[in-house]
């Protein structure tokens, strides 16, 4: 409003008088006698000044630089005010707008407590406005909660206030429902802002009689679809024309205007009265500053895009889009795929053709990026509109999906993509069937290697040199498939959701306990000794730490497992935020020499050396000796045991290979697996107690 009606001409500076005449003329007639009392108020004594919309200033003709110039100098000229001004994030990037001596929040999503009062409140509103029985509204309300606690696309959109306030209304619209597929939530959110937009409206004239204000296509005298087609057109073009990747896009008013005209049925269509009819609605499209128009969210626009791009060239022109482009045409594509679905999942498997029009590249040899997004693509589309058909599809689709997976297990262990969208294509690899071997074992020869830190934490200290004989330890941790399979063969308890999701079978089992831990062992040596894989001399137990810490650094002393310098793209830790655990294998850069992955991140991992410091048993010191007590595997429950690796949660100094924690043999966690070894009993460092005290009936 201050940049539509406050501001000077366009080129002269504005300063703390331009934002104060703005206040004192919205004060109007009736309280105009009021602001020098306010501004004595402010300048002695202070207040809280509150600028909403910064980012809604149209940035044409340098408007926003004003609006930065009067709020800078309002603030220094009324020094005991404090001030808060709100932006969309996105907006508020651009170094050249940003205010001097400003601190920057975020303003925190809606928490699963305040949707709640939100959609009570919503509905107590709506059942006092359309005269409902209360039982009836709380009974609604009720609805509405569970639908967005059962689900985990809803509940992303609800703790967004503008997003869940266009929820509550669809719900109530709909009598008490919600569309549970995404796209569908959009159309029907679309229709009801067309509805609210397109209704006819009652005004009232300079003599205060009510007078009927006629909808936008009566009003034009086209059909409404017609309209909708147009705002598709339109959504499509800002979409693709717009610098930035987030945000919505300006819609150049004469641009609107022109394009609205143009469809219109009759020829005497009045432009000004046509913008005012536009900018007085609030609808599909709102006014964001003079001669400037948008869609209320990104998601709007996206959506209106997709639905012209089904309409226009589907599917081979939206692919190429998403293909070049992925960043800016990503949840349009996604949108597109699920709104074509709907007549037929034909549709689905159509356009993951057209994203994926290559086989993979051998490997080592040159790949386009480009064609790893469009698998991407082509399978979140699949797993979104036919999941149904992804273990049995029709015999036409047999080589399509073949060709996505084989492209998905390429990303994952060849680390193509951005970790976060590789971790998404690991999630589809787990849906679709991710064949690797799992069970693949590493040989680490017999030979020293430096054992703990010369310089950081006691409990590495001091580094000293350590020898082992040859063992194989685990390419991978255990994953949520294999130990799934131990559980249904020995009805073993396993208090996790995370191993029945098809998408984390890949994922490392996490919720183990040490003792669960060891009676997987003992379950697969006898699956291995059965199928001849190991022989009757040789067992699968839990590493010692100097084993894990062998396999993760090698012999020349490493700091992490691919070398000395940390990057925090080669390891599920903390400081890459992915916050949880991911596909197994998906940091091929993270490496260790010997070639075993994710010994850096993702979970930490139980070994079967013992910490120690329970009342009765001092923590164990380096150096490490196997022979003192510490390789006991029948120690007493309350004694640690040491785990390494870190986890997704961590951040690099656990990472490292010779970083250490510890916990109780019972304690189960989501960030606790582990993964085995495979050595013979005379070879084994073990000295105390049996190779196998883990049972079956322990772990339970």
């Amino acid at each position: 409003d201050l940049a539509a009606r406050g501001l000077p001409p366009i080129g002269q500076p504005a300063n703390s008088d331009t934002l104060w005449n703005f206040i004192v003329a919205e004060l109007g007639e009736t309280l105009a006698e009021f602001a020098p009392h306010l501004k004595r108020e402010l300048l002695h004594d202070g207040g809280l000044i509150l600028l909403d919309g910064l980012d809604e200033v149209p940035d044409a003709q340098q408007r926003r630089l004003q609006v930065k110039q009067a709020v800078q100098d309002f603030v220094a000229v009324f020094k005991p005010c404090r001030f808060l001004v709100t932006s969309r994030t996105y907006a508020y990037q651009r170094q050249d707008w940003k205010l001097d001596h400003f601190a920057e929040v975020v303003l925190s999503p809606f928490t699963p407590a305040q949707i709640d009062r939100f959609v009570e409140s919503w509905y107590t509103h709506i059942g006092a406005i359309r005269h409902l029985d209360r039982r009836d509204t709380q009974a609604r309300a009720e609805l509405l909660k569970r639908a967005i606690r059962g689900s985990t696309r809803l509940s992303e959109l609800a703790g967004r206030p503008l997003l869940l306030t266009l929820m509550a209304s669809l719900h109530a619209w709909r009598g008490g429902s919600l569309p549970e597929k995404r796209e569908e939530l959009y159309a029907d959110a679309v229709d009801l802002l067309l509805d609210q937009w397109e209704s006819p409206k009652v005004v009232y004239d300079a003599l205060g009689q009510p007078v009927r204000q006629p909808s936008l296509a009566e009003w034009l005298k086209v059909d409404r679809a017609v309209v909708r087609g147009e705002l598709n057109r339109l959504a499509y073009e800002a979409h693709r024309a717009q610098p930035q990747l987030v945000g919505t896009a300006d819609i150049d008013q004469g641009k609107l205007v022109a394009s609205l005209i143009d469809v219109a049925a009759r020829r005497d269509v009045n432009p000004l009265q046509l913008i005012v009819h536009l900018r007085d609605r609030a609808g599909l499209l709102a006014a964001r500053g003079e001669g400037v128009y948008t869609f209320p969210h990104r998601t709007f626009q996206e959506y209106l895009a997709a639905c012209y791009l089904t309409d226009h060239g589907f599917p081979d022109d939206l692919a190429d889009l998403a293909r070049a482009d992925v960043n800016r045409w990503r949840e349009v594509t996604l949108l597109a795929g699920a709104k074509a679905s709907r007549g037929t999942t034909s549709a689905a498997w159509n356009l993951a053709e057209a994203l994926v029009c290559c086989d993979v590249p051998p490997v080592n040899a040159a790949h386009e990026e480009a064609d790893t997004w469009g698998a991407l693509l082509a399978a979140q589309t699949l797993l979104e509109n036919d999941p149904e058909h992804l273990k049995q599809p029709a015999k036409r689709n047999v080589p399509k999906l073949e060709c996505v997976r084989l492209w998905l297990r390429a990303i994952v262990e060849r680390g193509w993509l951005p970790p976060t969208d590789r971790l998404l294509a690991g999630n589809a690899l787990a849906v679709l069937g991710d064949d690797r071997n799992f069970d693949e074992l590493i040989t680490i020869p017999a030979s020293p290697f430096l054992m703990g830190s010369a310089t950081l934490t006691d409990d590495e200290k001091p580094q000293h040199e350590v020898t082992l004989p040859a063992y194989r330890i685990g390419k991978y941790p255990v994953t949520n498939a294999q130990y799934l399979r131990f559980v249904q063969a020995t009805n073993c308890e396993w208090p996790t959701r995370a191993g029945q999701q098809p998408e984390k079978a890949n994922h490392p089992a996490v919720d183990v306990s040490w003792h669960d831990a060891r009676a997987y062992c003992d379950w697969l040596t006898s699956e291995w000794r059965a199928s001849g894989r190991i022989t009757t001399d040789e067992a699968v137990r839990l590493p010692t730490e100097a084993e894990w810490e062998k396999a993760a650094r090698s012999t020349d002393g490493r700091e992490w497992p691919w070398g000395n310098e940390w990057d925090a793209t080669k390891c599920n830790n903390g400081e890459l935020e992915l916050n949880g655990t991911s596909s197994v294998g998906m940091f091929p850069a993270g490496a260790s020499l010997n070639g075993c992955l994710d010994m850096a991140g993702n979970v930490w991992e139980w070994t079967t050396s013992l910490w120690g410091e329970d009342l009765m048993t001092p923590q164990f010191k380096y150096p490490y000796d196997p022979a003192d007590g510490r390789e006991d595997v029948a120690a007493n429950d309350e004694v640690r045991r040491v785990l390494r690796g870190g986890s997704f949660y961590y951040d690099r100094r656990y990472a490292r290979c010779a970083g250490r924690s510890r916990s109780v043999p019972s304690d189960r966690d989501r960030y606790l697996g582990f993964r085995v070894v495979v050595s013979g009993y005379l070879s084994t460092p073990l000295p105390s107690g049996p190779l196998h005290s883990g049972t079956l009936e322990k772990s339970r």
